[in-house]
């Protein structure tokens, strides 16, 4: 039986592409977690699609055993996702870790994610161990990455430990660094059972899943426990350690551990991550706290291509929200494409993954409309309104003033990009507001920034302007009047809802422009003449049109009277004038991505 002293819970966070993966990999092999022939890369991302982009998505846990000294040890590793857009897996594992690994390329230092999650590690008060991994790469430089850490972070460095976790350099010492750095985890085990379920997935042959960590008490098979957030009452049908290969059968989570526990739930709703979990007849009095959910930032509709599968949809939704807990969704209906749901996500790449895992996880072909945030509309007589969705606007004359969201980011790129760089901040209406040199060569931006200008193309420039090498983060700051309308798009002079967008007033007309010609290359030529229209309001900025489909109703004729050809068109172009009045145009699926290409 483990000691509680010799338990240790500790996150591994860094920028997206530092190592913490292949970290995670060195240690779980370092403790003899797995067999040589069971290795493998990226062991802790479990999902194809993660494996494929070479990105983490989802934290993941592992039990890992490790010997020091004569005693044994438990170490709880959680790997945390690095991009932007999953910071919010990020700050689940940190709640129930007590120390954080920070680790920092080695050959390209500091980068805004890395002191985003270092944020969220001080909020958590965690205690921080810096490590300088990729250190056998030829440009690696240890010793400026360290002086660059204590300049930016202001965390002391002189015994960050350099490590490879490609090579194995440094593994073992960062072992036995851990377990004499992170404290061990605090807790009453003779105290009523407290647990914080920080995450949850479905299981196609278990049910539904939690993932706690046990604060105060212990959590044994066959216990009733109360869900305090639903006050809902469950039996413990069993109980289990996390593995990235076969997780395994326990009789009892004790103070400080990790564990899984099956309830058999039925209803998916009843687990909610952040809940706390204690013991129906003996309860503790207070939930944990501090544990805040997901803000959506992005909101995009997606509608099923197959109209009938809309339930199917709402099934899939309801099991991913589960896996994903910073998901939001509600029914929504659209003219142009049916029955569908208004998602909400915390960026343009999670809304990028969740529309893929539907899709391949599900089986169900979608059509996500163009991503938008929430605008606050202030009306003429004093009442104000939350708009999700472009069509939802309230007509011109009803509209007092605009409120968009604003967020605070930071980019640090090499300096030879800032000119680029700053050149895409004044396209996008951003304001400077801090420029420092963290070394003579690598320089952090900060900018106040509409978040409506940074969904779409915005990340994809930035890292085509700096060649890949420029970072990025931000936080939500507050709401801000805007000079804003809504853009219609019109196809055969019938607006297509799917299709409106909220622009500024200034970049209206080009953003019009931009997109009829966009959508000009993408509709499917008809037998009649289509027109597609950028529209503000009644008013009609640009306009391109798709030529009919020729068809030569003359070649039939062989010889006679002219006048013979004649009747053949004029009846052709009788009848091309009533398919233009009652013709429905099929929109393809491009067309609903087109405004993502318009800069």
């Amino acid at each position: 039986m483990i000691k509680q002293e010799n338990i240790r819970n500790f996150s591994i966070i860094a920028h997206i592409d530092h190592g913490k993966s292949t970290l995670a990999d060195r240690l779980i092999q370092e403790c003899n977690a797995v067999t040589k022939r069971e290795i493998s890369s990226q062991m802790m991302d479990t999902m194809d699609i993660e494996k494929e982009r070479g990105i983490t998505i989802k934290a993941q846990s592992v039990r890992l055993n490790y010997t020091k000294d004569g005693q044994e040890y438990i170490l709880n590793l959680i790997d945390t996702p690095g991009h932007v857009d999953f910071s919010y897996e990020v700050s689940k594992s940190l709640a129930s870790s007590e120390g954080a690994l920070l680790v920092v390329d080695a050959s390209q230092g500091i980068e805004a994610q890395t002191i985003a999650n270092v944020y969220i590690a001080v909020d958590n008060d965690l205690e921080l161990l810096p490590v300088i991994n990729k250190i056998d790469l030829p440009a690696a430089d240890p010793k400026k990455v360290k002086e660059e850490i204590e300049n930016t972070i202001g965390l002391d460095c002189d015994d960050a430990l350099e490590v490879s976790a490609k090579s194995g350099i440094g593994i073992k010492d960062l072992l036995d660094k851990i377990i004499d750095v992170i404290p061990p985890p605090t807790g009453d085990e003779t105290a009523p059972l407290k647990a914080l379920m920080y995450d949850s997935w479905f299981d196609n042959y278990l049910g539904a899943l939690a993932l706690i960590r046990v604060q105060e008490g212990t959590i044994t098979k066959g216990q009733e426990i109360l869900l305090m957030g639903v006050n809902k009452k469950h039996q413990v049908l069993n109980l289990m350690y996390p593995h990235p290969l076969k997780h395994t059968d326990t009789k009892e989570v004790k103070t400080g551990e990790i564990g899984i526990v099956i309830l058999g739930v039925k209803e998916i709703g009843e687990l909610q991550v952040g809940d706390t979990i204690t013991d129906f007849k003996n309860p503790t009095k207070k939930h944990i706290e501090g544990f805040e959910p997901a803000k959506s930032f992005v909101f995009a509709g997606l509608y099923p291509i197959e109209t009938d599968r809309f339930e199917d949809l709402r099934e899939a939704l309801d099991k991913l929200k589960l896996n994903d807990s910073s998901i939001s969704y509600e029914p929504e209906t659209s003219v142009a494409l049916g029955f569908g749901f208004r998602a909400g996500f915390l960026g343009l790449l999670h809304m990028d993954v969740i529309k893929e895992r539907l899709e391949r996880e599900f089986g169900i072909e979608l059509i996500a409309t163009a991503p938008t945030v929430i605008y606050k509309v202030e009306q003429n007589d004093g009442t104000m309104i939350e708009i999700q969705n472009p069509s939802d606007l309230p007509p011109v004359n009803k509209i007092e003033r605009i409120l968009e969201p604003y967020v605070s980011a930071t980019v640090i790129t090499p300096k030879e990009f800032v000119g680029n760089i700053i050149t895409l901040m004044n396209n996008k209406r951003g304001m400077q507001t801090k420029m420092d040199y963290l070394t003579p060569e690598r320089v952090l931006m900060e900018y106040e920034i509409p978040m409506n200008e940074i969904i779409m193309d915005f990340y994809d420039k930035l890292k085509s302007i700096s060649k890949g090498y420029a970072s990025f983060d931000y936080d939500p700051l507050d709401y801000r009047e805007g000079k804003l309308v809504q853009l219609d798009v019109r196809v055969a002079g019938e607006v297509v809802d799917a299709l409106s967008i909220i622009v500024p007033d200034s970049k209206a007309f080009f953003k019009g422009r931009d997109l009829v010609k966009q959508m000009k290359e993408i509709v499917p030529r008809q037998l009649f003449e289509v027109a597609i229209q950028a529209s503000i309001g009644s008013k009609i900025i640009a306009r391109e049109t798709v030529k009919s489909m020729g068809k030569n109703v003359t070649a039939k004729c062989y010889g006679g009277d002219i006048t013979r050809k004649r009747k053949l068109l004029e009846k052709q172009k009788a009848g091309k004038k009533r398919m233009k009045s009652i013709g429905k145009v099929q929109l393809p699926q491009e067309a609903f991505l087109a405004i993502l290409k318009v800069d």
